[in-house]
């Protein structure tokens, strides 16, 4: 009898997680069924955060787990749910999972909505950079201007010459920060060369598909959504 109780409490725990929208369990056993650890991400207002996970009959185990608020003890300067900072969390997860020996995941986004050039595929740019191989679909990850800010960094600038009074209102945060937003790029750079340097390996760009137009292309609310 407690078997069955058991039973009908873990089925009524799944259909309240469903319908709460925590899990999606055809997506689920979907990635289960895959048999590789789980590349799980998530992001909140503030910050992206990223886990390595292995699931067996007891549940999930968490092998790795790390969050863009690590990103400060490397001299990162700027907003930690950007684009930017979702690629630098998937490179510092990456190599701390090439460390363990780990060779393939498998994306799960969650119900999250997939959104081709967002952050959580800047991730997966960022995994699969350090040397992990993640199935992942065409056209799907950031473009390289967007996952550097080169955009954000050439629109301040020009703006600068342009409408100084603009550019203090657009970038007030970065100002107000001590960052020159058009040195945002340079920031990004010696981040990233900084968990390179930490983990003794080097590091090779993939050619992969990425989506997106060129750093000129992009509005004023899109620059902003790179800030965010």
């Amino acid at each position: 009898m407690k078997g069955k109780a058991d039973g009908r409490m873990m089925v009524l725990l799944m259909l309240k997680r469903r319908r709460n929208k925590k899990t999606d369990y055809r997506q689920r056993l979907a990635l289960l069924k895959s048999g590789l650890p789980r590349l799980v991400v998530r992001r909140s207002l503030r910050y992206i955060h990223v886990q390595v996970a292995k699931s067996d009959e007891k549940g999930d185990k968490i092998i790795l787990e790390d969050s863009s608020k690590s990103l400060k003890r490397y001299g990162w300067l700027c907003h930690t749910g950007n684009i930017p900072a979702a690629y630098l969390t998937g490179l510092l997860l990456g190599l701390n999972a090439r460390r363990k020996g780990i060779e393939n995941l498998v994306l799960d986004i969650g119900l999250q909505t997939s959104v081709k050039g967002s952050a959580l595929y800047a991730v997966v740019a960022g995994v699969t950079d350090a040397g992990i191989k993640v199935p992942f679909g065409k056209n799907i990850v950031p473009t390289e201007d967007r996952i550097s800010s080169k955009h954000i960094s050439a629109y301040a600038s020009k703006l600068k010459e342009e409408n100084n009074e603009k550019y203090r209102r657009l970038f007030s945060s970065y100002i107000k920060a001590g960052i020159e937003p058009e040195k945002i790029t340079e920031n990004f750079e010696q981040v990233k060369n900084k968990v390179i340097e930490e983990f003794g390996v080097e590091i090779k760009r993939l050619k992969v598909s990425v989506a997106g137009n060129d750093s000129s292309t992009y509005g004023e609310e899109e620059l902003k959504d790179g800030m965010n």
